[in-house]
């Protein structure tokens, strides 16, 4: 059995490969059960959440793996400057049920999260789109420059955090690497001038107005995983043509839970998943002027098709 850190995990999924990597997977698809969310309380701190997600692949001459990710969520250790997010990937064989590898889940996720955004604004962004706000500044904010990047010709990175000390270390951080990245203060201006909007945070109530988005902007929600949490308003949601990585999100995610309790939004009025983007049974931006939305909730056939990518090539390197 293989130990794969962080490491070389980040190593092994290069955001090009990996895009491309997931697009094959979403087209071909595989077996992912919803996912088991646990709930366990924090005393003095907002509850945490551990989830249980499972994949796998029909045993054939091509193809054979299962998996299972097993994640924690604590979003109060914000507070002691530690990751809220840790987790673990353990592949096997699907045919036989063998162990073949442990996986640093935190890289995974991560990369892969990033990835299936920039693979679905790969259809739903305006290919002249070149001025990037990202709001939070975590693990996969940092990763959404690279893979935005990937797909589009972005000059011009923007970051808000509602704690500003983390947002200026990660524009520290992307200057080092090249980016031209800035810090804003004034969140309804800088999503007036962005073309691409990518969210990822722990926000349990909205922080994007509808009335804020211009024409031909894209809105790509990461954060808000469960009913509670909110990054995005009602207003925002019915003017966008909506997308999802998977329609489990109709039932996860609060910032389509509430608009779909309020009679604002309906399963007919998603125009499509990610996998069905990918297949070309459904397409994505219709016009320049069109406001796009994409809610992931996360889903394991996206785990699994990174830790494929990241056994194949630890394995053809031994």
């Amino acid at each position: 059995m293989l130990t794969i850190g962080a490491d070389e995990a980040a190593r092994l999924l290069p955001m090009d490969g990996l895009i491309h990597h997931l697009r094959a997977f979403f087209i071909e698809g595989c077996e992912a059960p919803q996912r088991h969310h646990h709930r366990i309380p924090v005393p003095g701190e907002p509850d945490a959440t551990l989830l249980l997600m499972p994949s796998w692949q029909q045993k054939s001459d091509h193809a054979g793996l299962l998996g299972i990710k097993m994640v924690a969520v604590f979003p109060g250790n914000a507070a002691r400057k530690m990751p809220a997010l840790t987790s673990v990937y353990q592949l096997f064989d699907s045919g036989t049920g063998v162990q073949l590898a442990t996986i640093a889940g935190d890289v995974l996720t991560a990369r892969r999260t990033a990835a299936t955004s920039s693979l679905a604004a790969s259809y739903l962004t305006r290919e002249d789109a070149t001025n990037l706000l990202i709001l939070g500044s975590g693990r996969i904010a940092g990763l959404l420059p690279e893979a935005y990047r990937a797909i589009r010709d972005i000059r011009r990175i923007s970051v808000w955090n509602v704690n500003t000390d983390s947002a200026s270390r990660m524009i520290d951080r992307l200057r080092e690497s090249g980016h031209d990245a800035i810090g804003v203060s004034d969140l309804e201006q800088a999503v007036r001038n962005a073309d691409i909007i990518s969210s990822a945070t722990l926000a349990t109530a909205p922080l994007i107005k509808g009335e804020w988005l211009q024409p031909g902007v894209h809105v790509d929600l990461i954060g808000a995983f469960t009913p509670t949490m909110r990054e995005a308003d009602d207003e925002a949601v019915a003017r966008s043509a909506m997308f999802v990585d998977t329609y489990d999100a109709l039932h996860e995610a609060g910032d389509l839970v509430h608009p779909i309790n309020a009679g604002i939004l309906s399963r007919e009025d998603v125009k499509g998943s990610l996998a069905e983007l990918c297949s070309g049974a459904v397409h994505g931006r219709q016009s320049r002027d069109d406001i796009t939305m994409f809610k992931a909730v996360g889903t394991a056939l996206a785990d699994l098709a990174a830790a494929s990518l990241v056994y194949a090539a630890r394995v053809s390197k031994t």
